[in-house]
C-alpha cells in the first residue's frame, strides 16, 4: 500500500513540475520612434483607411499596405477602382492611406 502511494506520489510530482513550464518574460516594450509617429493617421488617412477597409473588405481578404510597393500598389488600385465603383476622391482617399503606410 505504502508503495502504491510513493508511486502515485512520483507521478504526480512528474507531472505537475512537466505542466508548470514558465512563459518566457515579454520583451519591453519599445520605445516610440520617427518611424511610429509618421504612420499616426490624420483624419483625412483615417477616413481612407476606412474607406479601404470597408469597400475592399466586401469582396476579398484585406492586403497590409506593406505588402506591396507604391509600385505593385498603382495597378491594383486602378484595377480594383472599376470593381468597387469608387469615384476619384475615394479612390485618392485610398491610395493616400496606403501610401502613408509604406
Amino acid at each position: 500500500m505504502k508503495s502504491k502511494i510513493l508511486v502515485l506520489t512520483a507521478a504526480v510530482l512528474l507531472l505537475a513540475s512537466c505542466g508548470t513550464k514558465k512563459a518566457p518574460a515579454a520583451p519591453a516594450a519599445p520605445a516610440v520612434t520617427e518611424t511610429a509617429k509618421a504612420k499616426e493617421l490624420t483624419p483625412e488617412l483615417a477616413a481612407g483607411k476606412s474607406l479601404y477597409e470597408n469597400s475592399c473588405a466586401r469582396c476579398h481578404k484585406l492586403y497590409e499596405p506593406t505588402k506591396f510597393t507604391k509600385e505593385e500598389w498603382q495597378p491594383i488600385l486602378v484595377r480594383m477602382q472599376k470593381k468597387a465603383k469608387l469615384d476619384d476622391t475615394n479612390m485618392a482617399s485610398i491610395t493616400n492611406y496606403i501610401h502613408s503606410q509604406l
